[in-house]
């Protein structure tokens, strides 16, 4: 049936969703719909239910007016032509979606009531919910934030990601090590998902190119004798807030192409009747493989093609639908962002699929390509910048290896034009790293083909511009920019914090929830005593509830009156969760030496490390080793306390961060590309201890001088000391705390059982201190020391906080959205207008 008779269809007509009433919010309705899920989706009654049961046929009631705003959404998309916008992760931190979708549907007061007159409590319901185990770190949650942004701004954007069954992992601490297994976030089902078996794409793999003469008479390349398997998609609504728009993360499932082999088993092998089964769909199993492995960067290769291919054959789908095959309208019909360069292999696959399948000139399909891509950089660090075996992916993606030859040779080319002569700098900016091992530099691939680059934060952007990509810069300056990071004020004030958010609202009104410049209107009330007094009793309050689950979870009793001094983001040597834990041992050593009377002070750590990355994870064992020594420590009692919260989640941030009082930001600058963990703690009323990296340095702007603790040497400096000879041993020996600290790890204090346990960790600090840890030891002593003696003074630390909060209206991802809509995508919002379509 042709597109244009579905329309038509006057039965199809009359079942139209949009041409009935409209799902009410009305307690009753709300009442009902609940209980027809309970009982015809879930096969339940009241003696039957479980509390799971429950919550499914609250997120089903839910889902259901998010479903008739998707279709309306997508309608009105289609009617206006409205130009696309594709964002493109391998992760998404997305969270638990039901308070989230409540609050925007604006329907959560309702549904409280609803359900508490049925004897359910909505707040119980909501941690039945897992998170969605899409993501790791702040990429993924940037990715989140920016798709909850796109729909409150009303913009026709679109996600794409892959559905991994079983997350990165979920993280348990087993005495003292990260122990890793499979997240199970699928287990039970995930309720706001819709499964879209119309929605397949093959994808292939390996195989070899064959050139042969087409019926014009111009040579034409094909992928052949390739392996296959099927992408399936599956969608999550994403709700705008106080709108109708309800836009789609499509995420994909990896299915092979045969189920089971009827004749193998028939046979007897039973194994190998489903083994095309098993290793087809592996690629959707976990995010980020082990890529110390040649099997697993393989795999994670795979991975990253996978997404691409899949999201690619489905943008081009829905293109046709309305410009059939003129792809010269595709870039100003739609635009891709590939968040960072996992996405990157989406260039020379557009290329494919214009040139080998479209049968467009070379010069034409690249002039495309270039026009639909924008490519986000999001790390500083040159180990970091992904790269891949030419022999890998000549083995892998054999058609795409021949593009990206042909992709260098013609920029190559155009570097001699630019630069006669200098082979130095062709070099450095070829796609194709010429070392003794063949490489291809997806960072170079990514510039080389997107109209534009950008960093996502101020001193970010800068040493792209001016040390990373500084060549590439040269040439081409127009396409370089800078968006600095945000985070949605949705999420992370008014739902993470719903006593602060309600306070705020009381005096401003509720402006903020959509313009976060508002809050700076709080800034004036940091001088009246009954509003700091409000703001501290409700900090305190967070602290309570966080510390009773740190209690029940832990066992361990902490001191509500203490400073509590957070650090939770991925496990890494830059970001010198090392550092913190020699502040923290040298807390512990005053304490012991001479009783020394400090602030009370519970030291706070969450977050992952790779799976392969070993120091990561000792640094961890050492966080959990000396938590144990100084919690069981009679002298110590209630003065300080250490605990590590396991398996960090968007979750866990929800209910430590509101608690915080201090947020450590203590990468070695220059390292950090953005961060906004600090983000989330600042608008929170945490106060930040930091370097000038990354976004620090734009909050330091934003709160003064006088409301941040800054500390240790600048991204200049710290380039200055790597190249001037650094010996931090000379640091060591010349710090009498320091070099306490450091033997007490050294020797085995933290560790008796296994002496030599942390003796890698000091020897790197003692010989290869390469992120200068101890370069910035003691101004960090002396910036603790100052967060303490402020800390005393309840009054100044309460007017910082709030004045910390005041200015974080510039860091709403809102802000960031709109940016890159003005500079790079250039899209229109779309008001949605529920059933306008079909009056």
């Amino acid at each position: 049936m042709s597109e244009k008779k579905k329309n038509t269809n006057p039965v199809l007509g009359k079942l139209s969703p949009m041409n009935n009433k409209l799902l009410k919010h009305d307690i009753s309705t709300l009442q009902h719909a609940f209980v027809d899920h309970l009982e015809y989706t879930q096969a339940k009654d009241k003696y039957s239910a479980t509390d799971r049961d429950y919550y499914k046929s609250l997120a089903y009631t839910i889902r259901d007016r998010l479903f008739e705003r998707w279709i309306e959404t997508q309608q009105n998309y289609y009617a206006v032509d409205a130009k696309r916008i594709y964002y493109i992760s391998m992760e998404y931190m997305m969270g638990r979606t039901l308070r989230n979708a409540l609050v925007n549907l604006g329907i959560k007061e309702d549904m409280a009531k609803a359900l508490w007159e049925l004897g359910l409590d909505l707040e119980d319901l909501e941690q039945i919910e897992f998170d969605a185990g899409l993501g790791n770190g702040g990429l993924g949650r940037l990715a989140a934030c920016f798709l909850d942004s796109m729909a409150t701004l009303q913009l026709p954007a679109y996600g794409y990601g892959i559905r991994y069954e079983y997350g990165i992992f979920s993280q348990k601490i087993k005495n003292g090590y990260q122990v890793e297994s499979p997240d199970h976030w699928l287990r039970y089902g995930y309720p706001w998902e819709i499964e879209r078996p119309e929605y397949i794409y093959l994808i292939k793999y390996y195989g070899r190119t064959n050139t042969y003469t087409a019926d014009s008479g111009r040579l034409k390349t094909e992928w052949v004798d390739t392996e296959e398997l099927v992408a399936l998609a599956y969608d999550t609504p994403v709700p705008g807030y106080g709108n109708n728009t309800v836009n789609n993360l499509r995420l994909w499932a990896a299915k092979s192409t045969r189920d089971f082999n009827l004749e193998y088993f028939n046979s007897g092998d039973y194994d190998r009747a489903v083994i095309e089964k098993i290793s087809s769909e592996v690629i959707s199993k976990v995010l980020y493989p082990r890529d110390d492995l040649i099997k697993g960067r393989e795999l994670r290769l795979k991975q990253e093609y996978f997404l691409v291919s899949a999201t690619l054959q489905d943008i081009i789908r829905r293109f046709k639908k309305s410009h059939k095959n003129d792809f010269s309208k595709l870039p100003e019909s739609m635009t891709i962002q590939l968040n960072d360069t996992h996405p990157s292999l989406a260039i020379p696959e557009l290329m494919r699929i214009l040139l080998d399948e479209e049968d467009l000139h070379w010069e034409d399909a690249w002039n495309i390509t270039i026009q639909s891509f924008g490519y986000t950089n999001h790390t500083v660090l040159p180990e970091a910048l992904e790269t891949w075996r030419v022999s890998l992916m000549q083995k892998v993606l054999p058609r795409h290896m021949e593009i990206i030859f042909e992709i260098n040779h013609r920029f190559m080319q155009e570097i001699n034009a630019s630069y006669p002569g200098d082979i130095a700098r062709k070099r450095r900016m070829s796609i194709i790293e010429e070392s003794e091992e063949k490489r291809v530099r997806m960072a170079n691939l990514s510039i080389v083909g997107s109209k534009s680059v950008n960093g996502v934060a101020q001193l970010h952007s800068e040493i792209l511009q001016n040390d990373l990509f500084r060549d590439f810069y040269e040439l081409w300056p127009q396409k370089f920019n800078n968006k600095t990071n945000g985070i949605t004020q949705r999420r992370w004030l008014l739902n993470a914090n719903p006593g602060l958010a309600e306070l705020i609202t009381g005096k401003i009104g509720n402006g903020w929830i959509t313009d976060l410049n508002q809050l700076k209107k709080i800034e004036k009330l940091a001088d009246d005593k009954n509003f700091r007094k409000k703001w501290a009793d409700i900090k305190q309050s967070n602290k309570l509830w966080l510390a009773g689950c740190i209690q029940k979870k832990y066992g361990i009793e902490i001191n509500v009156n203490s400073i509590f001094d957070c650090q939770v983001k991925r496990i890494h040597e830059y970001k010198r969760q090392l550092l913190n834990v020699l502040h923290v041992v040298t807390l512990y050593n005053r304490i012991k030496k001479s009783g020394e009377k400090t602030v009370p002070r519970t030291v706070i750590f969450s977050g992952k490390a790779a799976p392969a990355y070993y120091k990561a994870k000792l640094i961890i064992k050492l966080i959990n080793s000396v938590a144990e020594t100084v919690n069981n420590d009679p002298e110590i009692k209630d003065a300080l306390k250490v605990v590590f919260l396991e398996n960090y989640s968007v979750s866990v941030a929800e209910r430590l961060i509101p608690a915080a009082d201090l947020s450590e930001q203590i990468s070695t600058a220059g390292m950090e590309a953005s961060g906004t963990g600090n983000m989330k703690f600042a608008l929170n009323g945490a106060l930040t201890i930091g370097t000038l990296d990354g976004a620090n340095i734009e909050i330091k702007e934003q709160v003064g001088d006088e409301n941040i603790f800054i500390f240790g040497l600048n991204s200049e400096q710290v380039s200055l000391r790597r190249n001037t000879g650094y010996k931090s041993q000379k640091i060591y020996s010349e710090n009498e705390t320091l070099r306490e600290t450091i033997d007490m790890i050294a020797n085995g204090y933290f560790s008796k059982d296994e002496p030599d346990l942390f003796k890698s960790i000091t020897n790197d600090l003692l010989n290869n201190d390469y992120y200068l840890l101890l370069a910035d030891f003691q101004a960090y002593l002396v910036a603790q020391e100052q967060v303490e003696e402020t800390f005393k003074d309840k009054d100044r630390w309460c007017k910082m906080s709030i004045i910390n909060c005041a200015n974080m209206g510039i860091f709403s991802s809102d802000r960031t959205i709109e940016e890159y809509n003005r500079d790079i995508w250039k899209s229109k919002p779309v008001p949605v207008e529920l059933g306008i379509l079909n009056k």
